[in-house]
């Protein structure tokens, strides 16, 4: 049996910083829960988790895994958007493992070969008493899924919704990751950064790590005007 997050022989892995303790979002406390109690004797064995880009479903698919490896569970992380143009061998055996956590499923639904090769995976997942979580864009039902057996193992488990964060909730993201980094973030700064800068979370992020740059080679705090001039904004 493996220990800790099994890595696929394709340079996919865990990000460090995707934890439980760094999710935002208050709204999706019970999906949290449920993950954080997946792999006890009372968790569900199959979480489908559906929303919009940049919700948070990677980050918490990767927090499973981190939590899981933690505990010795033995997990396997699958990020369908980097390896779905490969052909679905990576499903073989997973039944070995503890936990599967198969993010971006959009990707391959549709693909005759994918679709027939996650349903035999699920059948020896349940098989096995395995615990899977699944992450799509949209829910299971609304997936035009050709294999009408696929379809059918979808709906198995408990289905949540995960909503996108607000910007007060953004906010919050961006200050807890400033104190990762050792910076101080002004509330008026972090709100001008919402405001003016990319939409996506991943990308203020980006913006955030070359502020800390910029500060650091410029020996000067964050203000709005230090960062019209850093940015070029």
């Amino acid at each position: 049996m493996i220990s800790g997050p099994a890595q696929l022989p394709l340079g996919v892995g865990l990000r460090d910083d995707a934890t439980f303790a760094n999710f935002m979002g208050e709204g999706n406390l019970p999906l949290v829960n449920q993950l954080e109690c997946q792999l006890t004797p009372a968790g569900e064995p199959f979480l489908y988790v559906w929303g919009a880009s940049e919700s948070g479903k990677s980050h918490l698919l990767q927090a499973a895994c981190h939590a899981a490896s933690i505990n010795g569970v033995s997990t396997l992380y699958l990020p369908l958007a980097d390896i779905g143009h490969f052909p679905p061998l990576m499903l073989e055996d997973l039944e070995n493992l503890e936990l599967i956590a198969i993010d971006d499923l959009d990707v391959v639904i549709g693909r005759k070969r994918w679709e027939e090769g996650l349903f035999h995976c699920f059948n020896r997942l349940r098989d096995a008493g395995r615990r899977l979580i699944i992450a799509s864009e949209r829910p299971p039902r609304q997936l035009p899924v050709k294999l009408p057996d696929l379809a059918s193992r979808l709906t198995w488990g408990a289905t949540f919704h995960l909503h996108p964060l607000d910007d007060e909730q953004r906010l919050g993201a961006l200050r807890l990751r400033a104190r990762e980094r050792g910076m101080f973030l002004p509330d008026e700064v972090g709100r001008y950064l919402i405001h003016r800068g990319p939409r996506r979370l991943s990308s203020l992020f980006e913006t955030l790590a070359r502020l800390d740059d910029a500060s650091l080679s410029a020996q000067r705090k964050l203000t709005i005007p230090f960062v019209k001039q850093a940015l070029e904004w």
